[in-house]
């Protein structure tokens, strides 16, 4: 049986969709990831053109706000926001809760070029803690 992840942070705009994106690509096997936010606001454009870059399309993606799980039960929540995000949302409906800083790639100022380093940059850190952390803890 899949296990359930919810991954959430302010706007769910860039980090949530990514890790939502990167985990459903890459391990579809064994998890079903959904992403949301205190904010519904829209699916950055670099976090998708840094997706698609990897070959994973998240053009389809809308933001959404956690509210629409509620009542929902997951096995794992995981919060995303970076350590100064005072207002991470909480989602009272996980069995186990895990909260991985990343830094917020949509606050990233410069040219075009600048930004998508720093979007591609916390992609790769996302899909690294995803094979560090979530599918390496969840084997067996």
């Amino acid at each position: 049986m899949k296990k359930t992840v919810l991954f959430i942070c302010v706007h769910n705009s860039a980090r949530s969709q990514m890790a939502e994106g990167l985990v459903n690509a890459l391990h579809s096997d064994r998890f079903e990831a959904v992403s949301g936010g205190t904010e519904a606001t829209r699916v950055h454009p670099a976090a998708i053109q840094a997706m698609a870059e990897i070959g994973i399309d998240i053009s389809g993606h809308h933001s959404k706000s956690i509210d629409v799980f509620e009542g929902r039960r997951f096995d794992i929540v995981v919060m995303v926001c970076d350590d100064k995000q005072a207002d991470c949302p909480f989602f009272p409906g996980g069995k186990e809760y895990i909260h991985h800083a990343f830094d917020d790639p949509a606050a990233c100022v410069g040219t075009d070029e600048d930004v998508m380093a720093c979007f591609r940059r916390t992609r790769d850190e996302i899909k690294g803690w995803i094979e560090e952390t979530l599918v390496r803890a969840t084997r067996g």
